[in-house]
């Protein structure tokens, strides 16, 4: 499958990118997995955001964090792939092309996630390791994972 892949910072971002780009979060996080959590988290100005089209719909996306903000490290959140874009092995091109997009936009440093407890191991397959214990966030069971880069 081909893939219409974008890469912006806020300001780059069009009205209409940016609300399908929301939708698309709150279809999956809120909707989908009945969490209910602030999707509105004024994280999303200082953040790169990834994402594939495929005939006009946002299929997969990443939201590229700066390091401080989330974390001590960089990080990868709000990692999405569509309903109907699942099984495609679209998850995992997404992680490759976000973390060189991590590398390249904030140097050579080590990548942390919170993750899903359930796709530990999808997780661990790119490289990261777990390095915290199980803990709920807004009902789901989360761990935060890093990938070393400088080991």
């Amino acid at each position: 499958m081909e893939y219409n892949w974008k890469f912006k910072n806020f300001d780059e971002l069009t009205n209409r990118e940016l609300y399908r780009i929301l939708k698309l979060r709150v279809e999956v996080f809120v909707l989908e997995q009945e969490c209910l959590y602030p999707e509105l988290d004024d994280k999303d100005y200082d953040c790169l955001h990834l994402w594939a089209e495929q005939d006009g719909n946002i299929v997969a996306y990443t939201r590229l964090v700066p390091a401080g903000i989330s974390y001590p490290q960089p990080s990868i959140g709000r990692v999405i792939v569509a309903k109907e874009a699942r099984g495609t092995g679209l998850s995992q091109l997404l992680m490759h092309k976000s973390i060189a997009a991590t590398l390249e936009a904030f140097g050579p440093q080590d990548i942390q996630i919170g993750a899903q407890f359930h796709l530990k191991s999808f997780y661990e397959k790119l490289g990261f390791e777990q390095n915290s214990e199980p803990y709920p966030d807004y009902g789901i069971l989360h761990i935060d994972m890093t990938k070393s880069i400088i080991k």
